[in-house]
């Protein structure tokens, strides 16, 4: 499972750090500088011993510098980072995983373009943008896990439409007991079925609520990736920049609760 908060700064300095010092490049490099240190140490009668070495160093520190200077080299390689987390393979149905992907492909857009941008209200906070972001499709995940056993959970599907005639039948055989101890094991026997009811009712509910706010995050999404495009081409105040990190995080917040409240009743591992 995907961890609904994650520390970005962090993580992203990390995975550049490492991307910029194992390049294939570098090998390259290294691999040259034995070879030629090896083999032709003097190819100068000026040449000093430490050239290669030297030189290698140059040219490690060369690449090194480019690969934490590469803006949109670096969004590509933390989105991908991020997005390898997700195990599309565990969504089954076509639809779900068609909206998860279109969701990450909001996230590349929105990420790429953050990375991008040095002198807007936006690059100030790109950190908090980009983990809000992470966030949101992080829950977007979750929740078309969730809808995707639901939907193909066929027991549960057969118990909520076979659950109010079988207590319709139980109601009536306990109307026509007369029995005093068989009147008490109906009761307790339709008291274990209303509830098993009234709770598959409250999931099913979540569910639909869910499927609605699912197609509201990708509409909401392809929103955000305009109104952040917008707000870097018209250099807008800070104000503007606040207000859509606060309708971020309110879309993040809103899954997450109806997250919680499915998990309640309806546990996907």
């Amino acid at each position: 499972m995907v961890k609904r908060t994650q520390d970005l700064h962090k993580e992203a300095k990390k995975i550049i750090i490492q991307y910029a010092l194992f390049r294939w490049e570098n090998a390259v490099v290294l691999a040259g500088v034995i070879i030629l240190t090896a083999f032709f140490r003097k190819p100068f009668l000026w040449w000093p011993v430490w050239g290669w070495p030297f030189l290698g160093l140059l040219g490690v520190g060369s690449i090194f510098l480019s690969s934490l200077t590469n803006k949109e080299k670096n969004a590509r390689l933390l989105l991908l980072s991020y997005q390898e987390k997700f195990d599309l393979n565990e969504i089954k149905l076509p639809e779900l995983r068609g909206e998860v992907e279109t969701a990450l492909e909001y996230q590349r857009r929105v990420d790429t373009y953050l990375w991008q941008q040095d002198n807007s209200p936006i690059w100030d906070r790109a950190d908090d943008t980009a983990n809000q972001i992470q966030n949101w499709i992080s829950n977007v995940y979750q929740l078309a896990r969730h809808l995707d056993v639901y939907r193909r959970d066929k027991l549960m599907e057969q118990e909520l439409n076979e659950l109010p005639e079988e207590i319709a039948s139980l109601k009536k055989q306990r109307d026509n007991e007369k029995d005093g101890a068989l009147l008490a094991e109906f009761g307790m026997v339709l008291e274990s079925k209303e509830k098993q009811l009234g709770t598959l009712k409250t999931l099913d509910s979540r569910m639909k609520k869910a499927e609605l706010q699912l197609e509201h995050s990708l509409s909401a999404l392809a929103t955000v990736d305009s109104q952040i495009r917008l707000i870097a081409a018209q250099d807008v105040d800070r104000g503007r920049s606040d207000r859509l990190s606060e309708e971020i995080q309110e879309q993040v917040n809103r899954l997450g609760d109806l997250i919680d409240s499915i998990q309640e009743v309806y546990e996907v591992s």
